[in-house]
């Protein structure tokens, strides 16, 4: 490997040296032992191929959290940990199946999409081509993996393209400080992110909760930004008014909590549960004889956020899947979306009045 790259910088001192791992390139570890000592820096960058295939097995059996949990451990292991040394890795592979019937992949999807933008990695798919000339002895062959059609004219799967487009932009990383850091609510298997839509017109926020607030997944280029503080609440961070993210029961539509009353208790502590970390939960004041889990999950519409009973934190096997309940707290440096509650309630206040005097005279 030294003496490979040595001899790439020799040939072209300008280009960007890409250091690969053993078997298919999902193995670093032996850099633990034998650190790579070169004449040159600031041109350096590691690889690493990360499939569902990459973990033989894994994927088609066991506990989706846990699995998710052991899998991303392994590759942090193998290959990430040079990050935390201040090397450049970039995920140089990865990809699913995209006609949909691979449940391995289906599964793993999730998984590597949460650790990407956790880690904001760099990435390349597999694979932009739809088909081949020729491959394996066969003329025309298909690659299902391909973003293309067979015929190269068409997305194969617009779902597994639009899911892509969080990814395609750095949350933070160099170069990149548009914002001061604060975290983004990232829903890796739509790829979209939760964010907060206007008030309903002519409505009144009195109560604690704010109802008519909307919390949906959206672009992620239109989240505000989200504190996670010490007391593990979820806090819009650039708002006058302190808002917090609280549950309001099962089925039912998360809320903003209004001041400190409204972003306490129980309701309003979210924890970061299962294996994989990926659940984002409240647990509630029992209404019987114990207390009750509630994560954050997609509502049946696809967009809205609610809260129900996790699921598959440890057990289900195989045939339990979580991943509509999964979210990510990501750290990001992007541009903030500018969505000022103080106004919409000004107004809303103002048509409360009118309507209030109009009745009494």
């Amino acid at each position: 490997m030294q003496r490979g790259a040595e001899a790439v910088h020799a040939a072209n001192p300008r280009v960007l040296v890409i250091l690969s791992g053993l078997n298919n390139d999902n193995d670093l570890s032996f850099l633990h032992r034998r650190p790579v000592h070169l004449s040159f820096s600031h041109k350096v960058a590691f690889e690493v191929h990360w499939y569902s295939f990459s973990d033989p097995h894994q994927w088609t059996g066991g506990n989706a959290n846990r699995v998710c949990a052991r899998v991303a451990a392994s590759v942090v292991r193998r290959t990430l940990y040079l990050l935390a040394r201040g090397w450049p890795v970039f995920l140089s592979e990865f990809g699913v199946d995209n006609r949909g019937s691979n449940v391995a992949d289906n599964r793993y999807w999730g998984c590597v999409a949460a650790a990407a933008a956790g880690l904001d990695l760099d990435w390349a798919l597999w694979a932009l081509q739809g088909s081949y000339y020729l491959r394996e002895g066969v003329v025309g062959h298909d690659e299902a993996y391909g973003v293309l059609d067979h015929a190269w004219l068409w997305a194969r799967n617009d779902t597994a393209l639009r899911r892509l487009r969080a990814l395609q932009r750095p949350f933070r990383g160099p170069g990149l400080a548009e914002s001061p850091p604060y975290k983004v609510l990232f829903h890796p298997v739509t790829g979209l992110c939760v964010v907060r839509r206007p008030l309903m017109p002519g409505a009144l926020p009195l109560d604690l909760a704010l109802p008519v607030q909307t919390l949906e997944l959206g672009p992620c280029n239109e989240t505000e930004a989200w504190e996670y503080n010490r007391e593990h609440r979820l806090v819009l961070r650039d708002t006058l008014l302190r808002l917090c993210l609280r549950a309001e029961g099962v089925g039912r539509p998360v809320r903003l909590g209004l001041g400190r009353a409204g972003c306490a208790g129980a309701q309003a502590r979210w924890l970061l549960e299962s294996d994989s970390k990926l659940h984002v939960a409240v647990h509630v004041p029992p209404s019987s004889a114990r207390s009750e889990m509630l994560c954050l999950d997609v509502g049946a519409d696809g967009r809205s956020i609610v809260t129900n009973r996790c699921r598959c934190l440890s057990g289900g096997g195989s045939g339990c899947d979580p991943e509509s309940q999964w979210f990510k707290l990501v750290s990001s440096t992007r541009k903030v979306a500018n969505n000022s509650i103080l106004p919409q309630l000004l107004l809303s206040v103002l048509k409360y009045l009118e309507v209030l005097l109009f009745s009494l005279f």
